[in-house]
C-alpha cells in the first residue's frame, strides 16, 4: 500500500509540474523526472539553460519531521516557477552580462505573469 501511495505522489508532482510548466509558456523545455532521495529538501530542479532541459525530482524519502508539512502540488507549482525564472537567474549570475540581456530576460517574464494575472 506504501508503494501506491508513493506512486500517486510522484504521478501527483509530475501532473501539477506540467500543469505550471503550460500555464507559464515554458513547453520548449524538454523536462525528466525522477523520484529518489534528496538530502533536505521536498523537490529541486536542476536546469541547462542553453539545452532548454529541466530534470526536477521529487524526495522519495522524506524525514518522519517533514512529512506532516509535504504539499505536493505546493512543491511542483515551487519547481515550476523556478523554471520559470531561470533564464532572468542565469544571466544574472553572468559575469559579463548586458543591460539588453537583463531587460530581455526581465520583459519576457513579465509578459509570461501578465498573460497568467487577469
Amino acid at each position: 500500500m506504501a508503494i501506491d501511495r508513493m506512486n500517486k505522489d510522484f504521478a501527483l508532482f509530475q501532473s501539477e509540474f506540467k500543469k505550471w510548466q503550460k500555464l507559464f509558456g515554458l513547453t520548449g523545455y524538454k523536462v525528466y523526472f525522477k523520484y529518489e532521495p534528496i538530502d533536505g529538501k521536498f523537490a529541486d530542479i536542476s536546469i541547462n539553460q542553453d539545452q532548454m532541459v529541466a530534470t526536477v525530482r521529487l524526495n522519495s524519502e522524506l524525514s518522519d519531521k517533514d512529512k506532516p508539512y509535504q504539499d505536493i502540488e505546493r512543491t511542483a507549482r515551487h519547481e515550476a516557477i523556478h523554471l520559470l525564472v531561470a533564464r532572468l537567474e542565469m544571466n544574472g549570475r553572468y559575469r559579463h552580462v548586458s543591460s539588453g540581456e537583463i531587460d530581455e530576460a526581465s520583459e519576457e517574464l513579465v509578459n509570461r505573469l501578465g498573460d497568467l494575472i487577469p
